[in-house]
């Protein structure tokens, strides 16, 4: 498991929910890429509006602009970490935005059911 703490850099990666990378959603191509990377975490946020370069407004509230809505794929890691992965988003990322932000980690956890206190059964098993 990564451990982060401290100074840290954010990579957004702003696209469209209809943007595809061989026949898949493209924020989904991302996220498997950040996994395979090793990155410490990558989370898609997908927006209710918004525009960007072309300048047409996508909406969720209205059903015949709800296609292609804003979707942003947050990554926090080690500079040398996200920096290293950027190659990665040249090939994949024809239409967006990309941006990097520094940023401090606070607090970054994860806890197994095995690292909690609970209840076993006479086995040893964990109850729910």
């Amino acid at each position: 498991m990564t451990r982060l703490t401290g100074r840290a850099l954010r990579l957004t990666v702003f696209v469209g929910e209809n943007d595809t990378w061989h026949h898949k959603p493209l924020y989904s191509e991302i996220v498997h890429r950040a996994h395979a990377a090793g990155l410490a975490g990558a989370s898609v946020f997908r927006g209710v509006e918004g525009f960007g370069a072309s300048s047409l407004i996508h909406t969720s509230r209205l059903l015949s602009l709800s296609e292609g809505l804003p979707v942003a794929v947050v990554i926090v890691d080690t500079e040398p970490r996200v920096r290293a992965f950027l190659p990665q988003l040249d090939e994949l990322v024809t239409e967006g935005l990309v941006t990097l932000d520094d940023c401090e980690v606070i607090r970054y956890r994860y806890t197994s059911r095995e690292d909690t206190p609970g209840e076993t059964d006479a086995k040893g098993k964990r109850s729910l």
